[in-house]
């Protein structure tokens, strides 16, 4: 069975750091983009970043590069996303997804699978 669950979520104040995890299960990460996306409360599903987790090629949103890196560990089958300088507007529930290799990174309908989601609040 296809899982994905990410951790690492919580409270931060403006200007901290946090790294969330998104353990894969069911599939190994060679022939899979791993995508990190963000939603705030009634608003839109946001792409903020992707890995190609064969190469490990990396992409970002304007909003967030230079800020957050991804990464991938392929022996413990685990993508991560580091947040550094971490604004109130970086609030919302994130979420790691996976999708076949191929063209594409940051629209949520090319994903397969999901993870359940985890809470990043950003405030002093």
């Amino acid at each position: 069975q296809v899982q994905l669950v990410e951790s690492g979520g919580g409270l931060v104040q403006p200007g901290g750091s946090l790294r969330l995890s998104c353990a894969a299960s069911g599939f190994t990460l060679d022939d899979y983009t791993i995508g990190w996306f963000r939603q705030a409360p009634g608003e839109a599903r946001e792409g903020v970043s992707c890995i190609r987790s064969s190469t490990g090629s990396t992409y970002y949103a304007n909003s967030v590069e230079g800020r957050f890196t991804t990464s991938r560990d392929n022996v413990k089958n685990t993508v991560y996303l580091q947040m550094n300088s971490l604004k109130p507007e970086d609030t919302a529930v994130y979420y790691c997804a996976a999708k076949y290799l191929g063209y594409g990174c940051y629209n949520p309908d090319d994903y397969d699978y999901w993870g359940q989601g985890t809470q990043v609040t950003v405030s002093s």
